[in-house]
């Protein structure tokens, strides 16, 4: 064990064993963490241990957990907040179609004691999406014998410390999602690295809203929409005072508005009120007439995991995360709908699908100051719904699919041999 670890390692046992005494009063997504533990009919050393860390990740990792389970493996299915966790109740029935093989849960504290129910009946395989990389677990797994894969592999700036190294050095493979991230991990020791693609572009088409917003169409039938996805503070009012200024060329314009953060909808909802807006919460129950929704000019989407396939109810997407904050969020959701897509300048943790977009004519990259003038030529040109869906994406994008086939030819030769089946 080297210095850094073992740093690491006596921090991490000593805040574990000074947390847990006190978890009853910690926020619930370190109480779940530190209670962590996989269900006790896990088959010892013929399981599956997807990772994901929040609500993205686990919508990220849908295709892969599609192919474990139709290859017969049993899977438990991790993530890290409370988001993710509520994610998981309700979509592990959809996922799991009925099936005994797949459980889900929190994922543990990094220290002896979190870890140790896990390998009571060890895994046969570990796959964390992106950069989840915890250094104890990973050193646990190396120690056993057992493969340690991260897919659609990424390093940012503030992920290249001599911790994340240490871990990396105990990776099995990584299916890295570009060719710079498969350069980064390769310089800080990863022993096997392949590019797979960005899982972000070949996401399997989103499940079907509900029959609530059948009522809405029928009302904004003739009514263009904007749709504001993934915005982060700040955002929500620079997108509304675009969305005022095209009224005046648009008076029946509407917009669908999806914070980023879920700890964010009850300050989304004041600000709508603060402005006089109009608006419903997708979280609270549906009307069941379209008089109901007439007078409404704004749905505040307070839901999680219906954003991707509520960009197809509108008429242009601006997509959140690239004004004010760095990194950006998925462009390819609503490209995918053929429809008008605009985003922020702050796009870096998406430029290996922004600059193919841009190309192709599916995606406009607009400052703060242009925004405006933007979203009303788009309005003026767009039809008032897409012509295509996640079933039947443009053509232009077929370049930027393949991401799940490649990254399941680095997964599938590390997955034990005798999958348990029905």
């Amino acid at each position: 064990m080297d210095f850094t670890h073992a740093s690491y390692a006596a921090l991490i046992n000593v805040a574990g064993g000074v947390a847990r005494p006190l978890r009853g009063a910690l926020p619930e997504g370190w109480r779940l963490r530190l209670e962590a533990h996989p269900p006790e009919n896990l088959p010892s050393g013929a399981w599956i241990w997807l990772h994901a860390v929040s609500v993205g990740e686990l919508l990220l990792a849908e295709g892969l957990l599609a192919r474990l389970l139709a290859a017969g493996h049993r899977v438990h299915l991790t993530t890290g907040t409370s988001a993710g966790l509520k994610l998981l109740e309700e979509r592990l029935p959809r996922w799991g179609a009925g099936s005994d093989r797949l459980s889900g849960g929190a994922f543990p504290v990094d220290d002896g004691w979190g870890l140790q129910p896990f390998f009571a009946a060890p895994p046969a395989c570990f796959i964390a999406l992106e950069t989840e990389l915890w250094p104890n677990l990973l050193r646990a797994l190396r120690l056993r014998g057992i493969p340690a894969l991260v897919v659609n592999g990424r390093l940012t700036a503030k992920s290249r410390g001599p911790i994340v190294a240490s871990a990396i050095r105990d990776l099995t493979r990584v299916a890295a999602r570009d060719e710079a991230s498969a350069a980064a991990f390769r310089r800080m020791g990863a022993r096997e690295v392949e590019v797979g693609g960005n899982l972000k572009a070949d996401l399997p088409p989103p499940p079907p809203l509900h029959a609530g917003w059948n009522c809405l169409r029928r009302a904004w039938a003739g009514a263009p929409v904007i749709v504001a996805g993934n915005t982060v503070e700040g955002e929500e009012s620079l997108l509304l005072d675009a969305w005022a200024a095209a009224k005046t060329q648009h008076p029946d314009l509407k917009a669908i508005l999806a914070p980023r953060q879920p700890r964010r909808f009850d300050e989304v909802a004041r600000l709508l009120e603060s402005r006089g807006l109009r608006f419903r919460c997708a979280a609270h129950p549906w009307p069941e007439s379209e008089a109901a929704w007439e007078g409404v000019e704004v749905l505040l989407l307070d839901t999680l995991g219906e954003l991707s396939r509520a960009y197809g109810e509108g008429t242009v997407a601006l997509v959140g995360g690239g004004w004010r904050a760095g990194g950006g969020h998925n462009p390819l959701e609503p490209a995918r709908f053929g429809m008008p897509v605009l985003t922020g300048p702050g796009f870096s943790n998406f430029e290996d699908l922004v600059e193919p977009l841009m190309a192709s004519g599916s995606l406009r990259v607009v400052e703060e100051q242009g925004l405006g003038g933007a979203l009303q030529v788009e309005l003026g040109r767009a039809p008032l719904r897409p012509v295509h869906s996640p079933e039947d994406p443009p053509a232009a994008l077929a370049s930027l699919l393949g991401a799940l086939d490649r990254t399941w030819a680095q997964v599938e030769p590390l997955l034990p041999r005798l999958a348990i089946r029905d």
